[in-house]
């Protein structure tokens, strides 16, 4: 609970963290009068902070609050930051209000990424209550009592350095996949990204702790495991304290292969740096990994990959590519790229789009490059324009959509185990197949969750592929 210096209506500043006890924190007290409290959470940002929200709404649940729909009236809204995107304060405030139109007495805590920066701005929100940075997140329950609302925003932050400690985190966001986390922070020191700022030092779960999640994970029949994290090829380090690494991203990925039950594990995002050939190999020959890489490249100029401090040039990039296609020619590739960079000129962006042109890969997610407080890009001369930054990101994502098109047709006529979610769109389910095909089918309710063997047939004009399936068996 809080002490005497984070009453009601005191300069949020003077609020200390909460240490926690040991390597991570663990849940507090039961909380006093929550009987037939509810609470409702919204989640801002990466699979990462939808799995670290799940994780706090299991405390809370525990701790005797019902969860309900963030569109419904609700005792505590729980609203989880992101700090990537240049409008992570008009989003929050937005959340927020929305928060506000349901039940103008509700006590609103703000968390995450953003909490962590700019934890004045967000307590000086009207009607937020609680603001906790890094280390404090996961110790929500230790500072809620009878869920009054406070005059102004109480503040629990600290030094990001303090942020030294891992708690691990998984998010079920249906019947159809998890989002495990096994590593957090980041020790790169990229002069666009702020996530170090916001998330501390690289540091990992254990091993025995990620396989017990998974196995928790396969115990509910989820079907999938999406592997998450900041920087997830540095795992092993920081792992029970130990700033060295003790396990490699490969002995994790060779320990979760024999993991019962689970019939997929995708790799969520890992540096072009540390995906080496050993790993790529595994995966080709593996059992339950998919062949679905998405690797960062940010931009394909070495000159501005330099000036971004990224820990590889165009060459390694464009070899970890090679080597993929050469063992997996059907594997998927996705791609970071960020545009409009300081210092990016016409020649520049152009190298880096024949670059991606050129480059056998499946499909682009497009960033736009925006000035973030206190990184060195920030200060950097050779400011792009808005108007050519918004031109460039447009040249990229239709390369992304003939990239992806083309993907999808090299895909036709094969036969492909799809895996399918639970929401009816329009009167279709949606499914991805291994190598993250999206494929759609007339709505069936007894598809969800469940893998079929089909074969794919063309792609509709909404870009999806339509399949059929393959006879005389439709399941498998």
């Amino acid at each position: 609970m809080p002490g005497p210096a984070c009453q009601k209506g005191v300069n949020p500043y003077l609020c200390p963290p909460v240490k926690p006890a040991g390597v991570s924190p663990g849940p507090a007290d039961d909380l006093k009068n929550t009987m037939d409290r509810t609470v409702a959470f919204y989640t801002l940002g990466c699979k990462l902070n939808f799995a670290e929200t799940s994780t706090i709404a299991r405390d809370l649940v525990e701790q005797g609050l019902r969860k309900v729909e963030f569109g419904q009236p609700a005792d505590l809204y729980v609203i989880n930051t992101c700090s990537v995107t240049d409008n992570a304060d008009k989003r929050c405030r937005a959340v927020v209000r929305q928060a506000l139109r349901n039940n103008p007495e509700a006590f609103v805590a703000v968390v995450g990424c953003y909490a962590q920066l700019k934890p004045e701005e967000i307590a000086s929100i009207p009607g937020v209550d609680l603001v906790l940075g890094a280390t404090e997140k996961f110790n929500l329950t230790r500072y809620l009592d009878d869920l009054s609302k406070n005059d102004m925003g109480e503040v629990h932050s600290c030094e990001i350095r303090e942020a030294d400690f891992y708690v691990g985190s998984y998010a079920i966001g249906d019947r159809t996949r998890a989002f495990l986390k096994v590593q957090d922070g980041c020790d790169y020191k990229c002069t666009y990204c702020t996530i170090p700022l916001a998330r501390g030092i690289s540091r990992s779960d254990t091993l025995e702790n990620v396989l017990e999640n998974a196995r928790e994970i396969s115990a509910r029949g989820i079907r999938e495991i999406v592997l998450t994290g900041v920087n997830i090829g540095d795992y092993g380090k920081g792992e029970n304290g130990d700033k060295r690494h003790k396990h490699t991203f490969l002995d994790l990925v060779r320990a979760l292969d024999d993991v019962p039950g689970i019939e997929r594990v995708r790799i969520s995002s890992i540096e072009p740096n540390l995906l080496k050939n050993e790993t790529i190999d595994f995966v080709a020959g593996s059992r339950h990994f998919v062949p679905h890489f998405h690797i960062p490249l940010q931009s394909g100029s070495n000159s501005i990959l330099k000036r971004m401090r990224r820990r590889y040039m165009r060459e390694l990039y464009a070899d970890r590519v090679a080597r993929i296609r050469e063992v997996m020619p059907h594997a998927c590739i996705g791609v970071d790229v960020i545009v409009g960079f300081p210092g990016e000129t016409e020649d520049h962006f152009m190298e880096t789009y024949n670059f991606l042109h050129e480059l056998e890969v499946s499909y682009l997610h497009v960033f736009t490059y925006s000035e973030r407080a206190d990184t060195p890009a920030a200060k950097m001369d050779g400011a792009v324009p808005p108007a050519e930054r918004n031109r460039r990101s447009k040249m990229l994502r239709s390369l992304s959509a003939k990239k992806r098109r083309a993907f999808y047709q090299e895909q036709l006529d094969t036969e492909q185990t799809v895996l399918f979610e639970g929401e009816n769109k329009k009167g279709y389910i949606h499914g991805f197949t291994r190598n993250y095909v999206k494929v759609k089918a007339p709505w069936d309710p007894a598809l969800t969750g469940t893998t079929l063997r089909v074969r794919l047939t063309e792609i509709d004009s909404d870009g999806l592929v339509r399949m059929e399936p393959v006879s005389p068996a439709f399941a498998i």
